[in-house]
């Protein structure tokens, strides 16, 4: 009786030890195009969800306000997030995977505004919006400026167009994202720098207190690898390039330049940045005889 029960107890042990985890209960806030709820641009997401899938795992992600995520993720209500910068808060916690992307945030001004800044350190002084809950890194403490937390970067946005901050941050592909659908508007009120003033890479990551948050994370990283190879991660990210540190070798890998197939706008998505212009101190029947304008020009 007790031979039988000590093996009933080991292969309920074996069971529970090589289980593995089908489903992740994932946390963003929305970053588009790069996190988004379903149905609206969420190309990093998107990614993600079908690495996962080729491993067996499935993902929902719930969207969240911005300044709620890290809170989130630590609690443990949530077993990770498929688009997290990295911080030391952050590393104590969870596992990362390899970077799938790499976020580039130039500086964004008002139109006429000096946007030539090739460091934060050249900015001591100016007030620079950034979204609260965002892992800048370190560097934006010792730059001297002085940093406004803001709601969401549309928040930033209407901020600096209002006068409130000099500038704001923001990556690349957002800012190629807002010229494309909104061209005229960003032409005649908003001028970019171009050269990144900071550089974060994009991550998924998951508790470590999984049970195969490992197992998770190294067959993610191999299919990251195959995507590339088949070109499904282009795909998906919408790009014929890549800037992440995907083989490991620590260095960030480039193939070619940008597809602008951000030019599609994409449902309900535009209303958001478009509010952030038309909610700024504006004459909506300027931007209103500026965009008829681009129409007949287009």
């Amino acid at each position: 009786m007790r031979a039988s029960s000590l093996l009933l107890c080991l292969a309920i042990a074996t069971t529970a030890m090589t289980a593995q985890t089908t489903q992740l209960r994932l946390v963003s806030t929305a970053w588009p195009p790069f996190t988004n709820a379903a149905g609206q641009p969420r190309f990093a997401l998107d990614l993600v969800e079908a690495g996962l899938s080729r491993i067996g795992v499935k993902s929902e992600t719930t969207i969240v306000d911005d300044g709620q995520l890290t809170s989130l993720l630590l609690s443990g209500k949530f077993d990770g997030s498929a688009a997290v910068w990295k911080d030391a808060e952050r590393e104590r916690t969870l596992l990362f995977s390899q970077p799938y992307l790499e976020n580039r945030l130039i500086l964004v001004g008002r139109r006429g505004t000096d946007v030539s800044a090739t460091a934060l350190s050249s900015l001591k002084g100016k007030r620079i919006a950034i979204v609260e809950g965002y892992a800048y890194g370190e560097t934006i403490d010792t730059s001297g400026a002085t940093f406004v937390r803001t709601k969401t970067e549309e928040d930033s946005l209407k901020q600096l167009l209002d006068g409130t901050v000099d500038y704001t941050l923001m990556d690349e592909l957002v800012v190629q994202y807002i010229v494309n659908n909104h061209a005229e508007q960003a032409r005649t009120r908003l001028d970019f720098g171009s050269t990144p003033l900071l550089t974060r890479q994009l991550y998924l990551a998951i508790r470590k207190d999984l049970p195969d948050a490992e197992s998770i994370i190294t067959r993610f990283n191999a299919q990251l690898r195959s995507m590339i190879a088949d070109h499904t991660y282009h795909r998906l990210l919408h790009v014929s390039f890549i800037r992440a540190d995907v083989d490991g070798d620590g260095l960030a890998e480039l193939e070619q330049k940008i597809r602008a197939l951000l030019l599609v706008p994409i449902n309900n998505e535009l209303g958001a940045w478009r509010d952030a212009f038309l909610g700024s101190s504006v004459d909506e029947e300027e931007v209103a005889a500026a965009e008829r304008a681009a129409e007949v020009g287009g």
